[in-house]
C-alpha cells in the first residue's frame, strides 16, 4: 500500500455517515451527492425504482445523475456489474452509508500538457455492502468506479459485463469513432451524427464526444485500466439518448470480460464536461485518476523529437547504396536529427533478424541485428552526434522476448521502444501494457505504444510511457486519402482529449485535395505547409516523430520552428475553435509561448488574443499561409513583430490551412 491506498485512490479521512430512510428502500435510498470545488458540477447516486410495465412495480436499481451549472447533463442512468454465476451487483442493493472526502495535491511529471499538475476534487465513497462506488467531482468533470470487497476472503470473480449507462439529458450532436469489432485498431475517421442517429449495432470507441446544445460539451472515456478490459459503448435500442457499456471479451473465454479475485476494482468511468469543447483538451483529469509515479528517479525520461526512416519510404539522396535498413541510411537520418537539434532517431521495422516470419513484421529475434546494420558503429556514431536511437518492435515479439531484449537495449544505450500492432484492449492485452511499462522502466527504456488503444492516464504511474497511437494518423497518406484537414481538426476535439497522440505530423510535400495522390515513397499530405507546421502545437505527444525525409526539409524556413517547438508543456490553453472546423491552441514552455491554428475544409479568419502573455514586450515569429497557399500549399510567409498582452494576432487561413507562432520575451 502506498500513500494513496491499495487501489491508487485517496485515503478517506472524513467521518463516516450512516444514512437512514423510511418507506420502500428502492424509492428512498439516497441520493448521495458530490459537487465540484467550484460548485458547477454535481453528481448524485441513489437506489431508485426503474422500469416496470403496466401492473408491475419498478425494480430497485443503482443509478446516478450529473448536472452542469444547474442543467442536466447525464439523466438517470443505471450502474452496476454483471457476474457470471452470481447475482448482479446493482439491482436490489441498499445504501448503508457514504464517506465524503477531498483531494488537494500538486505534482510534477516529466511530460504532459501542463506542469506542475493540480489535482483537486471532492469525493465520496458509497457503501452498498456487496459493492462500493467511489465518485469524484472535478471542476471539469466527474468520474466513478466500482470496488468489489472480498467479504469473507478472496474469491474468484468472473465479470460478464457492466450495467453502466450514460443517458444524455437531451438530444445533441455526437462525434463517434465507430469500430468493426473488439479486435481492431483505433485508426479510423470520426463521424458527425445526431445523438439518436447512431445505429445500435455500432461499437463506439472511447473517447466519445457529445455536444448538448445550450448545456455543455461532454467527453466520455475511462482512466486507470488495470487488471480489467477496455470499455466501449452501444446505443440503446430502447432509449434514443442512452448508451450502454460493453467490455472487451477475453481471448481465452469470450463469454467473460474479466477474471480476477476480490477485492477488485474497475477503471474510472469518466465524464468530461465543459462549456466549450476546448476545455476538454486542457483537462488533466485522466492523469489525476491514476496512481502516482512508480518510478522514483525520472531524470532519465527525456521527451523529444525524432527523425524517422519509415514514413517517406526507401528514399534518401546522396547515398552510395540503396536507401533502406543499412548503416549508411541510419547515419543519414542521425545526421539530420543532429543538424535539426532533434534528440532521437526512430529505427522502424526491418532492423532485426527474421527467424520464422509472421504477420506485420513479427517473428523476429529482437536481440539480433540484420547484417546490413553495424549496430555498434551506428550507436557510437549517434552518440558522437548527441542523438539516441529508438527501436520498433511487434508486440508479440516483445511479449516473447522482453526479458532478454530490454536488458540488452539498456546495455546498448537505446532510449526507447516503439511497440506496434496490439489492436486489442482485452484483459490480457491490458496486462501486457502494464508488464511492458514496468520492465521497460527497470531498464531505463521509454515506450511508445503504437497500434494501441486510447490513453487512460498510465503516463502518471509509468511516466516512461510517453505516447501512443490509437489514431488514424499521417501514415495513412501512403495508401489512402483519408487524412484530410477536416480529419486533423476533428482529432483535436476527440481523440486528443484522452491523452498524448502519436500522429506523426510534419509532411512537407503539401498538396491540394485535387492534386493529392496516395504513394508509398515521398508521400503527399493534404493541406498547407503552415497547417502541418501548426500540428506540432495543436497536438500533444512527448515523443514526436518528424515524419518526412531529410530532403523534404532542406532549405525550408519552417524547419527552424520544428527544431524549436517543445514536445512537453507547462501550460495549455485552447484559444478558440469549433468541432471539425477550426481550432487554435496556445502552449507555454518556460517563458516562451507557441500557438498553433488549423482549419478544415473552409477558410477562416480570426483574431487571437494574447492576454495569456506576461508583462512586457515579446517577439512573435509568425508562419502563415501565403496569399496563394490555397493553390500552392507549400507557400508560407514568415513575419517577425513585437507584441504584448494587449494585442491580437490576425490569423487568416486558407481552406486546409494553418498558422504557427513562436513568441519569445524581449524585442
Amino acid at each position: 500500500m502506498n500513500q494513496h491506498g491499495v487501489w491508487g485512490g485517496p485515503k478517506w479521512t472524513a467521518g463516516f455517515a450512516v444514512l437512514f430512510f423510511a418507506g420502500a428502500t428502492f424509492a428512498q435510498n439516497g441520493p448521495v451527492t458530490v459537487t465540484s470545488p467550484d460548485g458547477s458540477i454535481r453528481m448524485s447516486i441513489e437506489v431508485a425504482g426503474m422500469g416496470g410495465g403496466r401492473g408491475q412495480a419498478p425494480s430497485p436499481q443503482l443509478v446516478y445523475e450529473v448536472s452542469f451549472k444547474g442543467k442536466p447533463v447525464i439523466a438517470r442512468s443505471v450502474m452496476g456489474i454483471d457476474l457470471e454465476g452470481q447475482a448482479p451487483l446493482g439491482p436490489n442493493l441498499v445504501i448503508a452509508g457514504s464517506t465524503p472526502s477531498k483531494i488537494g495535491e500538486t505534482y510534477s511529471t516529466p511530460a504532459g500538457r501542463s506542469n506542475p499538475v493540480r489535482n483537486e476534487c471532492n469525493a465520496v465513497t458509497v457503501d452498498l455492502k456487496r459493492l462500493l462506488v467511489e465518485a469524484r467531482a472535478y471542476n471539469d468533470g466527474v468520474a466513478f468506479r466500482y470496488r468489489i470487497p472480498a467479504e469473507d476472503g478472496a474469491r474468484e470473480l468472473r465479470i460478464a459485463n457492466e450495467r453502466t449507462q450514460f443517458v444524455m439529458a437531451r438530444e445533441g450532436t455526437a462525434y463517434p469513432l465507430l469500430l468493426r469489432n473488439y479486435r481492431t485498431s483505433w485508426e479510423d475517421n470520426y463521424h458527425t451524427l445526431p445523438l439518436s442517429g447512431i445505429h445500435p449495432e455500432s461499437l463506439i470507441a472511447m473517447p466519445f464526444l457529445v455536444e448538448l446544445p445550450g448545456v455543455a460539451f461532454v467527453g466520455i472515456t475511462e482512466a486507470h485500466i488495470e487488471n480489467y478490459s477496455g470499455m466501449y459503448l452501444k446505443h440503446s435500442e430502447r432509449n434514443a439518448r442512452a448508451f450502454e457499456a460493453r467490455l472487451s471479451p477475453r481471448i481465452d473465454d469470450p463469454a467473460v470480460r474479466v477474471i480476477t479475485a476480490a477485492p477488485a476494482v474497475s477503471p474510472w468511468r469518466v465524464v468530461l464536461i465543459g462549456a466549450e469543447p476546448g476545455r476538454l483538451i486542457e483537462t488533466n483529469m485522466m492523469l489525476n485518476l491514476n496512481p502516482p509515479s512508480m518510478i522514483a528517479d525520472t531524470s532519465w525520461i527525456k521527451p523529444g523529437k525524432a527523425s524517422w526512416d519509415w514514413w517517406s519510404g526507401p528514399y534518401a539522396e546522396g547515398l552510395s547504396e540503396r536507401p533502406g535498413k543499412n548503416t549508411e541510411t541510419i547515419r543519414h537520418y542521425v545526421d539530420f536529427a543532429s543538424r535539426s537539434h532533434f534528440e532521437y532517431f526512430m529505427l522502424d521495422a526491418g532492423w532485426a533478424v527474421v527467424t520464422r516470419g509472421g504477420p506485420s513484421d513479427s517473428g523476429v529475434d529482437l536481440t539480433r541485428v540484420r547484417p546490413e546494420i553495424d549496430m555498434p558503429a551506428v550507436l557510437e556514431y549517434a552518440k558522437s552526434k548527441n542523438v539516441k536511437l529508438w527501436l520498433w518492435a511487434h508486440w508479440s515479439d516483445v511479449d516473447r522476448q522482453m526479458d532478454a531484449a530490454f536488458p540488452l537495449y539498456e546495455k546498448w544505450g537505446i532510449a526507447g521502444v516503439k511497440i506496434d500492432f496490439m489492436d486489442r484492449d482485452d484483459q490480457q492485452m491490458v496486462d501486457f501494457y502494464r508488464r511492458t511499462a514496468k520492465l521497460a522502466a527497470e531498464h531505463h527504456l521509454m515506450v511508445d505504444f503504437h497500434g494501441a488503444y486510447k490513453p487512460d492516464g498510465i503516463e502518471r504511474t509509468w511516466p516512461n510511457v510517453l505516447t501512443r497511437e490509437g489514431v488514424l494518423g499521417l501514415e495513412y497518406n501512403k495508401w489512402s486519402a483519408r487524412v484530410t484537414p477536416e480529419h486533423n481538426v476533428m482529432l483535436a476535439f476527440t481523440r486528443l482529449i484522452a491523452g498524448p497522440m502519436d500522429y506523426t505530423p510534419g509532411g512537407f510535400r503539401n498538396a491540394t485535395m485535387a492534386g493529392f495522390e496516395p504513394r508509398n515513397v515521398q508521400p503527399m499530405v493534404m493541406g498547407t505547409r503552415a497547417h502541418q507546421t501548426a500540428l506540432f502545437v495543436v497536438y500533444q505527444s512527448p515523443f514526436e516523430m518528424v515524419s518526412d525525409d531529410p530532403e523534404a526539409y532542406t532549405g525550408q524556413k519552417e524547419l527552424a520552428f520544428l527544431s524549436a517547438v517543445p514536445v512537453t508543456w507547462d501550460e495549455t490553453r485552447v484559444l478558440t475553435g469549433k468541432v471539425g472546423e477550426y481550432i487554435a491552441v496556445a502552449r507555454r514552455k518556460g517563458k516562451e509561448w507557441y500557438i498553433g491554428a488549423i482549419t478544415g475544409r473552409d477558410a477562416v479568419e480570426i483574431d487571437l488574443p494574447l492576454e495569456f502573455l506576461g508583462a512586457g514586450s515579446y517577439t512573435a515569429e509568425i508562419y502563415s499561409d501565403a496569399p496563394d497557399a490555397e493553390t500552392s500549399p507549400t507557400h508560407t510567409t514568415l513575419e517577425r513583430r513585437k507584441v504584448d498582452r494587449s494585442m491580437r494576432i490576425h490569423t487568416k487561413m486558407v481552406p486546409g490551412g494553418g498558422q504557427a507562432i513562436r513568441i519569445r520575451p524581449g524585442s
